[in-house]
């Protein structure tokens, strides 16, 4: 069974949007800087490998506030894999194409994704999903592409976390043109 990673573009002082995110303007004032290196995504090198990598998972978890500011990605966030949105308040209306809300907490959707998913890997979008899965315990690994700027101001990835002690091993720390690719493994 694969693994439940977060894959998230953050500023150096951990920003993840600029300010005024929402839906229009999903990454906030000047947050689009935190995707410049996907501009490499077809080009062969490191921003490719790792772009490739995250797109082989086989399920996707975001928070609700991710979702509605990525304009629910039209129903497919990429090849027709399921979308688990964790919320405690689902829309009335059906939800488009692969998207399925999930209501009954992390562990259970973390459960819905990994079923999903089956032998590949659960791809985690979203501060709020990412810190609940974290306190859950069922978050098992984190791919932040750290990217040299400083927003000083927007939506922080780990401001809500709380005080429980978390500790990480850095697996893999790849340089790359605009970027810093560090994946760490959660250690329980």
């Amino acid at each position: 069974m694969g693994s439940i990673v977060l894959y998230m573009s953050m500023s150096l002082d951990g920003f993840i949007t600029g300010p005024d995110d929402g839906p229009g303007q999903g990454l906030g004032l000047n947050g689009s800087r935190l995707f410049r290196w996907l501009d490499e995504r077809n080009t062969p090198g490191p921003n490719k490998d790792v772009f490739d990598e995250a797109m082989a998972t086989g399920a996707v978890i975001a928070g609700r506030r991710t979702y509605e500011n990525a304009d629910h990605w039209h129903g497919d966030h990429h090849d027709g894999v399921p979308v688990f949105v964790l919320t405690h308040h689902p829309p009335e209306t059906p939800p488009p194409g692969s998207v399925r809300f999930a209501t009954d907490g992390a562990e259970d959707c973390a459960a819905q994704a990994k079923a999903a998913a089956g032998e590949r890997n659960v791809m985690v979008h979203g501060a709020g999903a990412a810190q609940s899965l974290l306190r859950a315990g069922v978050l098992d690994e984190l791919e932040l592409h750290l990217v040299p700027v400083l927003l000083s101001q927007g939506r922080r990835l780990f401001d809500a976390l709380g005080p429980d002690h978390i500790e990480l091993e850095l697996t893999r720390a790849i340089e790359a043109p605009h970027v810093t690719h560090l994946h760490y493994r959660v250690i329980r």
